[in-house]
């Protein structure tokens, strides 16, 4: 009983609860990597940091997520390397949490139509990407080094569904859409769609001399998608934050990030190809001092 008998007034003395803090994930198209990604890693936020409240942020992908998170209206987000500036930028706004795993550029396409190289493509209908997303820049890119300017081919700018679907109504002829593997709305059209992905295996080295220190070669086996293999174009994927987000904050999604990837590869196997050692390699962005330190205490 006298447990219960607060003195009057004692109550306003309370500490009153914090607000939570709000994480919000700039991601991609609902079918897409980031965003199975990004709704896993919310969950796991929301479960394990009582103090903070994540959610996941529909876009249109990199390019978008790195200006999103670079003016304070996201505080995480996905990024392709190849969107991010390469030069000198003193304080920048936008750092990184970790590598995360690579990006393949799809060529996505009929198997019965008559695209089979990428010089194919001239006088056709492509999707070039959804504006403001990494496979908008690695596609022109590409586009370019192939000498396919906006003349020789009918560039659409779709997104992943739209591309799919137009693809599937025969309104494009081709799309592309960079990605970690499996791309689940590339896997569901060819499980419906006879379907082909073009080897881009040659433009690699074209692209290194052009955008050196950026481009991969990696390959598509046929037991990702059921077609014919193929090797493809890759650049390394950001997982970025805001530069200005509390040590402590940060250091603890590293942590989480690092520490629940098989929870996160169940989400999709792309984030279950993370390593400690790979994702420091965040090359031109820094590392956040918060993700930094918790490497440098796990370093075996």
């Amino acid at each position: 009983m006298a447990l219960l008998m607060v003195p009057a007034g004692l109550g306003g003395c309370r500490d009153t609860p914090a607000e939570p803090v709000p994480i919000r994930i700039a991601t991609g198209s609902p079918t897409a990597v980031y965003h199975a990604f990004g709704q896993s890693l919310a969950a796991i936020l929301n479960r394990e940091l009582p103090h903070v409240q994540a959610s996941v942020v529909v876009t249109a992908a990199s390019a978008a997520n790195v200006r999103l998170v670079g003016s304070s209206q996201a505080e995480l987000g996905f990024t392709q390397a190849d969107v991010l500036e390469t030069g000198p930028t003193g304080d920048p706004p936008v750092v990184a949490v970790a590598r995360v795993y690579d990006d393949l550029l799809h060529l996505v396409t009929t198997a019965d139509g008559p695209i089979q190289t990428i010089a194919d493509l001239r006088g056709r209908r492509v999707s070039v990407g959804a504006p403001g997303s990494g496979t908008e820049i690695t596609a022109t890119r590409l586009l370019t080094v192939a000498q396919l300017d906006d003349v020789a081919v009918d560039r659409r700018p779709l997104n992943l569904d739209e591309s799919v679907e137009a693809l599937h109504a025969g309104r494009i002829d081709a799309f592309f859409f960079s990605g970690g593997l499996p791309v689940r709305a590339v896997e569901q059209l060819a499980a419906t769609v006879a379907t082909r992905i073009v080897d881009l295996g040659e433009w690699i080295e074209p692209l290194r001399r052009n955008y050196p220190e950026v481009y991969v070669s990696r390959d598509i086996p046929r037991s990702v998608y059921g077609v014919e293999p193929v090797t493809t174009v890759a650049n390394p994927n950001y997982l970025i934050v805001r530069a200005d987000l509390p040590y402590a904050l940060v250091h603890e999604v590293t942590r989480l990030l690092m520490e629940r990837r098989a929870e996160l590869a169940a989400a999709h196997p792309a984030a279950g190809r993370m390593s400690t050692r790979s994702a420091i390699a965040t090359t031109p962005l820094p590392l956040h001092p918060g993700a930094a330190a918790w490497y440098r205490e796990t370093k075996p």
